[in-house]
């Protein structure tokens, strides 16, 4: 179990981007090239064991996930049981989300119930941009039924990708998948799923901060962008109204987080409210410590 005495951040978005049994898949190389060019990061996806390492040794409990787009780019994903698996092994540090293809309803609906009953998955990613789905589409609609069930987070992809940017036709991905707002119905429809919106969203900022502001189940999570390039409005929600429902998250690999924790000391979040922000509301929505 994870010891808040002994970390000093909740990361709360990271990437398992290839397996330690597979090679990466081939299908998903472009992405990842494009990914690393927009990012400027190494194009090297580090495996499981040197992403734990890495957080261990920087003290920063983690929200580990892969983006399951099977059906839309065609890519083996990484399997939600290995990082089940090694979230189980080092509990201290690790929390474990799935990911599932929306497009595999019920059938990915009892992999959904079968995660969270039987492996400890404690929250779920959602990228409708590279799924290529409208996230309010009904056929996931099963799979949300069972995160809702659970009161368990979802966190969904919003705004611009990496994924995709600069290929020919963006490499086939939509932006407008990425709108906040289109996730406004889901939001509504599952009012007991916690829904994360992830990264600033631009260019739709506004979009996500009004519908913090106006549902008690709607979170932010600030990863995808050093905070030395946020909008004015994201800090001055963040020092007010939504003090309480900003996350922080790197988008790790792209982003590393010790730098993101090191920018954000410097784009006037007040102290108390860069606390929350770093550690406190993500323990509080990950079940971590008393609502």
């Amino acid at each position: 179990m994870i010891d808040l005495s002994k970390i000093r951040a909740i990361d709360v978005h990271v990437h398992a981007d290839v397996s330690c049994h597979d090679p990466e898949d081939p299908a998903m190389g472009r992405f990842f090239d494009a990914a690393s060019a927009y990012f400027k990061a190494p194009r090297e996806r580090p495996k499981i064991p040197e992403i734990i390492s890495l957080y261990r040794a920087q003290q920063i409990a983690f929200c580990l996930f892969t983006v399951d787009s099977e059906s839309s780019i065609g890519a083996r994903r990484v399997s939600n049981y290995e990082i089940a698996d090694y979230a189980a092994r080092n509990d201290d540090i690790v929390i474990p989300f799935a990911s599932i293809d929306p497009r595999k309803g019920r059938i990915g609906a009892r992999e959904a119930r079968d995660l969270i009953e039987k492996h400890g998955v404690r929250g779920f990613k959602f990228h409708p941009i590279i799924q290529d789905i409208h996230p309010a589409d009904r056929i996931a609609y099963p799979i949300y039924e069972v995160i809702a069930a659970h009161k368990l987070p979802a966190i969904f992809h919003t705004g611009h990708s990496g994924m995709g940017t600069g290929l020919p036709g963006g490499g086939g991905v939509r932006l407008k998948w990425g709108q906040p707002m289109l996730i406004d119905d889901v939001a509504v429809d599952f009012p007991d799923m916690k829904v994360v919106l992830a990264h600033p969203s631009w260019p739709w900022v506004d979009e996500s901060l009004s519908m913090a502001l106006h549902k008690e189940n709607v979170y932010l999570d600030l990863s995808g962008w050093s905070p030395k390039y946020f909008q004015p409005q994201i800090i001055a929600y963040g020092n007010g109204p939504l003090k309480n429902k900003m996350m922080f998250g790197s988008d790790f690999p792209l982003i590393r987080p010790d730098r993101w924790l090191e920018a954000a000391q410097h784009v006037g979040f007040k102290p108390e409210v860069l606390a929350g922000i770093v550690k406190d509301n993500a323990a509080r929505l990950l079940g971590l410590t008393p609502q």
